[in-house]
């Protein structure tokens, strides 16, 4: 979980750094005397939580709120104020919350507690796959997915990377063998390879992650839990996760 927090003013900035700390210490907490600096931060590694004080020289809290809304629609705005009528621009914005100075660890740890967008694990999951790096699969409780074959796991990351969309076994054929012809020897040797991979997603339970048609395979976005996905939806966690490397060991994603 990644947490910035802004306040002009330092003995005030200090006091919200330290009491998030105490209220969440496995976080990541990041503080700012100018929001400009916390903006960019945002937009470069991401941000679950954004602590603001509402009233700042230059650039208030609320105005900050929208630019840090435009990077990411879900990210949860927690105000902080030393003034009760902090209604009005601030309540459009849906915020997650507000907090009355001084702040407190006891406020902190309410407001978490209660987030307008819950960070946690995507419920219902059949299985958590890495994108960033190399690509791998594990089961929800951490155990790596065992793949028969090579070529089972790099078919299910290339799934993976379709995000859904649906492919032909020769459009996989393509990206397992590039410009070898798509002949009766290799359909069957595709067809060995979807039938492994078919056998490693049944032995955990997760065989319902492929969706099948006639001659047409595609994974259910809805039932894994995705470094990439969340990537892609700007969760906070997952773009600081990404260090320009992914899918490492497949030559068809040096694209991404």
């Amino acid at each position: 979980m990644r947490i910035l927090c802004v306040d002009d003013e330092k003995l005030a900035l200090q006091m919200l750094e330290q009491a998030i700390k105490n209220a969440k210490p496995d976080a990541e907490v990041l503080a700012f005397k100018y929001q400009d600096e916390l903006i960019a931060e945002a937009e470069e590694n991401g941000c679950d939580i954004a602590f603001l004080d509402i009233h700042m020289r230059g650039m208030n809290g609320v105005e900050v709120a929208k630019q840090l809304k435009r990077i990411n629609p879900k990210m949860n705005i927690i105000f902080v104020t030393g003034f009760s009528d902090y209604t009005g621009d601030a309540m459009r914005l849906h915020a997650s919350g507000y907090i009355m100075k001084p702040v407190t660890q006891a406020r902190i740890e309410e407001e978490l507690a209660d987030l307008r967008f819950p960070i946690e694990p995507k419920s219902g999951a059949l299985l958590r796959v890495q994108c960033f790096g190399n690509f791998d699969v594990f089961t929800p409780d951490g155990k790596p997915l065992r793949f028969e074959r090579s070529k089972s796991k790099e078919v299910f990351a290339y799934l993976v990377h379709r995000h859904g969309s649906s492919c032909t076994k020769r459009e996989i054929a393509a990206v397992l063998f590039e410009d070898m012809p798509y002949d009766a020897k290799q359909q069957i040797y595709v067809q060995k390879i979807m039938s492994s991979l078919v056998k490693s997603l049944k032995a955990v339970g997760a065989d319902q992650v492929l969706e099948k048609s006639y001659n047409n395979v595609s994974v259910n976005t809805s039932m894994i839990d995705c470094d990439y996905y969340r990537f892609e939806e700007l969760d906070g966690g997952a773009v600081n996760a990404f260090q320009n490397e992914y899918m490492s060991q497949y030559y068809w994603a040096e694209f991404f």
